[in-house]
């Protein structure tokens, strides 16, 4: 047989680049694929914050930060919560990406022209006992640059490679089957899409012109997860998080809608832990949408104060930032899938940013300036000033009674009783002065601001949030916003798939979340943040060397 390439990768994600980059580094041949135009290369890591999970790094023990292998893997396993026979895998790639976050991963980025932002982010941080859920240190760090500084080196890697003939790209090929002869993964077939130069993230022409077929000794499938489809995430919904959401935004756009998960499972392909899913809950419309159901999420310092759709304040640990899952589980209990970020125009400057490249153009476009005047300014920064003034999930006043009065005309459900809301803060306001208190919520604001990190730019200075010195008043309408599928494809660590009898399927690779981004669900049930951008680094490269090595 006459093959077209050495590797065939469908998906021009992040995931599919590492692994391109890795199989033409190799000295292979290698085809990548993807439904999108060129303009979509990098795929969802592109519109990410570029948030990575690293231990024990050199960042974090510059801020005083004590971190290890051992405490990372407590942490991780305390979230996983693996509990499945099927977790065989998902727990060895948990191990295994730990140790490579602790080892040489920021080392083999950094020698691509990787940089970091020097302050490193405390993402769920738990609340519970020391085995349980969430991060006890600050691991979250930011890529200089954002979703694209992440994207660019294996751009730069997949283009040098491009022009010495090692990695062609399909854009605009759609797969509707993978080829399979007695038991062997060699191909992939499907139709070519009309050209179609529509900005990036926007829905693409679906008008079919041709078809193709492609043939190869192995094939990668690093297709991205189900986010953009709605039908397909309320299929999958877990009974543990209560009904599935009636109303939801996307955090991702439109085509990626798991078509490619649908075919791999089709040729035979095992699938494991697709209830387990990582949706945020403090998503607010795009005022200026891209895709389809736009939504943006908000990350959250301390200080916010959290009420359900009926006025009761979510209970302990269930603060912003403390634990994604907890907050969803709870919120969609309450019969309601929405919930109310109450705060004051102190809060909002110095705690809220809004994930994704296009939502921080000061990190994004690597300015320094702009990124310390974060710090500095009086207002927020300026994408979140800009929510505030136009997105329709946002209220302004200068008193609580107007709030309330303007929330449940948001609302239109009308569940808020001012006095029930009144006293809750009135409580919350009595006992801020003291650097000893009962709420569990202040305490954590104090512990948050004994880490230099926050304290200089995530946690504004404890004060009531009543008193009219650090007004207006502010109330944020949070949505459900569809993100990531922590399940997928069952891989061992060579990323090989197995098939649904047990057996790894010949030829036949998963990276990134179409491989739960490692093992089928490495994540468990939870993630510690920082971690999604990794899996897709680590398992496409595994599955690029692997690959690679394979074809002889």
């Amino acid at each position: 047989m006459a093959y077209d390439a050495d590797v065939i990768v469908v998906g021009g994600g992040l995931a599919g680049l590492v692994a391109a980059t890795e199989i033409a580094d190799a000295g292979k041949r290698v085809i990548v694929v993807d439904q999108e135009g060129e303009q979509s290369l990098g795929g969802q890591a592109f519109w990410s914050f570029g948030g990575l999970f690293l231990v024990d790094s050199p960042e974090q023990r510059r801020l005083g930060i004590k971190d290890s292998y051992d405490l990372a893997l407590q942490d991780w396993m305390g979230s996983a919560g693996f509990d499945r026979d099927e977790d065989l895998w998902p727990r060895k790639w948990a191990e295994a990406y730990v140790a490579f976050a602790a080892g040489e991963k920021r080392g083999w980025l950094r020698a691509m022209g990787h940089r970091i932002f020097p302050v490193v982010g405390w993402a769920e941080r738990g609340g519970y006992d020391a085995m349980s859920h969430g991060n006890s240190v600050p691991r979250f760090h930011v890529t200089w640059g954002t979703g694209p500084g992440i994207v660019e080196p294996f751009e730069r890697r997949a283009r040098e490679a491009q022009a010495s003939g090692r990695l062609t790209f399909r854009f605009r090929h759609r797969v509707d089957a993978l080829s399979v002869t007695n038991g062997a993964v060699d191909g992939v077939s499907g139709v070519v899409l009309a050209p179609d130069s529509v900005e990036r993230g926007r829905s693409s022409s679906r008008k079919v012109t041709g078809d193709f077929s492609l043939r190869a000794q192995a094939v990668i499938v690093a297709s991205g997860g189900i986010g953009g489809n709605h039908d397909l995430v309320r299929q999958n919904w877990p009974k543990r998080l209560g009904a599935p959401p009636k109303f939801m935004i996307s955090g991702v756009p439109e085509h990626v809608d798991g078509r490619m998960i649908g075919i791999t499972e089709t040729a035979g392909a095992r699938l494991i832990n697709r209830d387990r899913m990582w949706h945020y809950v403090e998503g607010i419309q795009n005022w200026s949408p891209i895709w389809p159901r736009h939504g943006i999420r908000i990350l959250p310092g301390p200080s916010s104060m959290w009420f359900d759709a009926t006025g009761r304040r979510l209970p302990s640990p269930l603060f912003p930032g403390s634990d994604t899952l907890g907050q969803l589980q709870y919120i969609m209990g309450t019969g309601y899938d929405y919930s109310w970020f109450v705060l004051t125009q102190s809060i909002i400057k110095k705690e809220f940013a809004l994930s994704g490249s296009e939502q921080n153009p000061d990190l994004t476009g690597k300015s320094w300036l702009a990124t310390a005047r974060r710090a500095t300014n009086k207002g927020a920064p300026a994408p979140v000033e800009a929510f505030k003034t136009h997105g329709v999930d946002f209220i302004v006043r200068d008193n609580i009674e107007a709030l309330v009065e303007a929330m449940n005309k948001l609302s239109g459900d009308n569940l808020l009783e001012l006095g029930q809301v009144k006293a809750q803060i009135e409580a919350r306001d009595r006992e801020i002065a003291n650097p000893y208190v009962k709420d569990t919520q202040v305490m954590n604001i104090h512990n948050a601001r004994k880490y230099v990190g926050d304290r200089l730019i995530r946690t504004a200075k404890p004060h009531r949030i009543l008193d009219p010195a650090q007004g207006p008043l502010i109330a944020v309408k949070l949505n459900i916003l569809t993100r990531k599928t922590l399940g997928g494809f069952e891989t061992d660590l060579d990323s090989r798939v197995f098939g649904q009898d047990g057996n790894i399927i010949s030829g036949l690779y998963a990276a990134g979340e179409a491989a739960g981004f490692g093992g089928g669900g490495m994540h468990g049930y939870r993630s510690l943040e920082g971690t999604f951008l990794g899996g897709c680094l680590f398992s496409g490269r595994n599955a690029g060397r692997a690959a690679a090595k394979a074809a002889g």
